[in-house]
């Protein structure tokens, strides 16, 4: 127990927990999500490339088996599950997911669809040219190796790379309180990009994006983002990048067409994207789409077919782009592990920059290696140009003296090495042929060491060799390759393209039907009985209109508020409906006093139970939210009572009042106003406003009875100026002081 205790540390339960949690997170970014600014790669990812290259999975050998693969990872290299190590490889060897694959695939690895691999017994692997490129040089000491993590082996720290991998096949990863996201890009134009910065180390992130203009993602697609936004991206290392499908109009017999897309946004499945678009047809949410289909083979053909010839395939596609992820963004995010092993937010040239400088000592770490090997030899083959100039004594010494390499050694004065070498050579390398060889080899390896020694001490000449390399490199996988050319084109901010409401909700004939209490349904079809509906007991016929589901009701209130419904919101005919209060938010009190459904460009005439009003442009009235818009201002009991459209060919306005008193004044009398009391338009002694029309004065006064309509065309007594208190109207006028 005595021994126990000794190792019992006294801590704060929150300084121990952050401690740990601290360790945990640190694991995390190092070890798992955030890739290394000079390879491109996780952890994860560079054991597997490294055990292939020890299983000798060469591109010009044959596969094997990815279990085996797996199993000498998470054997020798990676201790975590098999699964995930199975899922990395996986990833790296799909061509819609890596712009350049690093694995070489057999078998069944997944597609586009989202649906997963085969099981890793089934499937088989190697390396790419690419992922050979980016080990090109790992044994001759160009980058450093650390103790596996059983003790046991050694593994590289970081591989050579000579192919710019991270920018070119981009990288995601979430760590704990960071991530990182780094979209594909086009080799050749890093090449591009990074033999200027060789020349221009400072270059200007607007020169920079002239040589990469942005993101060459494997799915191809449409970059449409604004040209000033992915330079502020680039210098930042954040921002984003908006993805479009490509697609294009089939032509079909008589007139019809189709839209077929052949390219869908990177990362997008293209079974849930059809799903989807399904899913909305389905729910009248895509009225211009009659159909979707998939067609796709080896290459994406996703076939769109529109309601009708008349619909503007721009139009549509607006409105996919809109609701599904035919358009989607793609988030950067240049979050990475720097050559110090610290993370941090990166931008384009820095992130160039560090694979530059990584080569470099990629390069001078190389030379120094062969520069070695080189001077090894030359040891050597001056002991055995030694040997050759003194033959006779070399074959007496090795056969007379007992120790033959102390003799060979006291006697020549040559090293250890050389004696042993010399000791070691047989006999038919004694001919005089061979010592020419040896002769040439000696010169030319004299020649390497210079040059090698030259390189090593001069910048200049180290930053041509890297030039000369990206040159290669690009030949090798730049544009005018077939791997290199680039999928993605650099299109321009889409304009903006007005999609009417029409396009948003499907076109059906409804009956909009209001009960005396404020009960609102609608029914479908252009319903001409409207007497045959039934309602609640104790309720009757308020309001009947009829309309399309793409308009819009306007309900004018009693406190002088106009809302807006869509009739598409409206609920169905099949009960009583709901209460129009709860769905403009009407609030207690209030009643509604009409309801018209909106024709843009009308003028309407509003006024209140006193009999003061105004004229308003229709259009102005429509509400954006719930709660509605304010356009008649009303005082204490006074009640907004009348809204009426204005005939188009109206000179006069005739209004009545509760006491039967009727008027008519010039139209030109009453103002124009976008929210106000208004002004009066008739006088009362008792009572207030029942009613108002519009009339076009040489026609007379036109009223509707339960006969029909009638007219009055001598209508000079009633004739007035606003604000008058008017006459009883003309013999046969009804009853409920109406005109309609």
């Amino acid at each position: 127990m005595s021994d126990a205790a000794e190792v019992i540390d006294d801590a704060r339960l929150s300084e121990a927990l952050s401690e740990r949690y601290l360790a945990y997170a640190l694991s995390t970014i190092m070890s798992r999500s955030l890739p290394d600014v000079r390879d491109g790669l996780k952890p994860v990812h560079r054991r597997l490339l490294f055990a292939m290259r020890q299983l000798k999975l060469d591109p010009s050998s044959g596969p094997k088996k990815c279990a085996r693969v797996v199993g000498d990872v998470i054997g020798k290299y990676h201790p975590h599950g098999d699964s995930a190590v199975y899922e990395a490889l996986v990833r790296l060897a799909q061509d819609f997911a890596q712009r350049y694959p690093l694995v070489d695939g057999q078998g069944n690895f997944g597609n586009i669809d989202g649906d997963n691999a085969a099981a890793m017994r089934y499937t088989e692997a190697r390396l790419t040219a690419v992922a050979q490129a980016l080990m090109e040089g790992i044994d001759e000491d160009a980058v450093d190796f650390r103790e596996t993590y059983d003790g046991e082996d050694s593994e590289p720290v970081v591989l050579p790379s000579r192919f710019p991998n991270l920018l070119a096949n981009g990288s995601a990863g979430i760590a704990v309180g960071m991530a990182t996201s780094i979209p594909p890009h086009n080799a050749g134009e890093l090449c591009d990009a990074l033999l200027h910065l060789i020349k221009h180390r400072n270059a200007t992130f607007e020169k920079l994006i002239e040589l990469v203009p942005g993101p060459d993602f494997p799915t191809g697609g449409i970059l449409v983002e604004d040209r000033d936004q992915i330079i502020e991206a680039y210098r930042t290392g954040r921002g984003g990048f908006r993805m479009r499908a490509r697609w294009e109009t089939e032509k079909l017999p008589h007139g019809t067409w189709q839209i077929v897309v052949t390219e869908i946004p990177y990362q997008v499945q293209k079974a849930r994207l059809i799903e989807r678009m399904a899913d909305l047809l389905a729910n009248k949410k895509l009225p211009l789409l009659a159909d979707v289909r998939d067609e796709s083979t080896t290459d994406v053909r996703i076939v769109i077919e529109p309601k009708n010839r008349t619909v503007e395939p721009d139009v549509l596609m607006e409105q996919l782009f809109r609701q599904t992820d035919l358009e989607s963004r793609f988030s950067l995010n240049m979050n990475v592990l720097g050559a110090d092993n610290t993370p941090r937010v990166m931008n384009l040239r820095d992130v160039l920059l560090a694979f530059l400088d990584h080569r470099q000592e990629v390069l001078l770490r190389r030379s120094r290696h062969r520069l070695g090997k080189i001077e090894a030899r030359l040891h050597i083959l001056e002991g055995f140009l030694i040997a050759y100039l003194n033959l006779d004594e070399i074959i007496r010494i090795i056969r007379e003296e007992d120790d033959a390499k102390a003799s060979l050694i006291a006697t020549f004065k040559l090293s250890d090495i050389q004696a042993e070498a010399i000791l070691n050579m047989r006999l038919r390398q004694l001919r005089k042929l061979e010592e020419v060889e040896i002769q040439s080899e000696h010169t030319a390896l004299e020649k390497e060491r210079k040059t090698l020694k030259s390189l090593i001490g001069d910048d200049d000449q180290q930053w041509r060799a890297i030039a000369d390399d990206l040159q290669t490199l690009k030949k090798e996988f730049g544009q005018k390759t077939k791997l290199g050319k680039r999928r993605t084109d650099i299109g321009t901010a889409p304009t903006a393209i007005i999609v009417p409401l029409e396009a948003m909700i499907e076109r059906e004939s409804i009956t909009v039907v209001c009960s005396e209490k404020g009960w609102i349904r609608a029914v479908k079809g252009h319903v001409e009985d409207t007497d045959s509906l039934k309602y609640k007991d104790g309720d009757g016929p308020g309001f009947a209109m009829h309309a399309d589901t793409t308009e819009k009701l306007l309900i004018f209130a009693t406190n002088g508020r106009f809302y807006t419904i869509g009739c598409d919101k409206l609920p169905g005919g099949r009960g009583h409906g709901e209460p129009v209060r709860l769905m403009a938010d009407m609030g207690n009190g209030v009643d509604v006093a009409t309801m018209m459904i909106h024709q843009a460009g009308r003028k309407l005439i509003v006024a209140s139970d006193a009999g003061r009003g105004f004229i308003i442009l229709e259009d102005d009235v429509i509400a954006q939210t719930k709660s509605g818009k304010q356009v008649l201002n009303v005082l204490g009991d006074e009640e907004a009572k009348v809204c009426v459209t204005i005939r188009e060919d109206a000179d006069a306005v005739a209004v009545i009042g509760d006491n039967r008193k009727l008027l008519i004044f010039s139209l030109s009398e009453l103002p124009e106003m976008s929210r106000g009391r208004g002004v009066i338009l008739q006088r009362y002694r008792d009572g207030g406003l029942r009613d108002i029309t519009t009339i076009r004065l040489k026609e007379g006064l036109v009223w509707t009875t339960g006969a029909g309509q009638r007219t009055e065309t001598d209508i000079k007594e009633w004739i007035g100026k606003r604000s008058q208190s008017g006459q009883l109207p003309p013999r046969g006028f009804p009853r409920s002081s109406r005109f309609s």
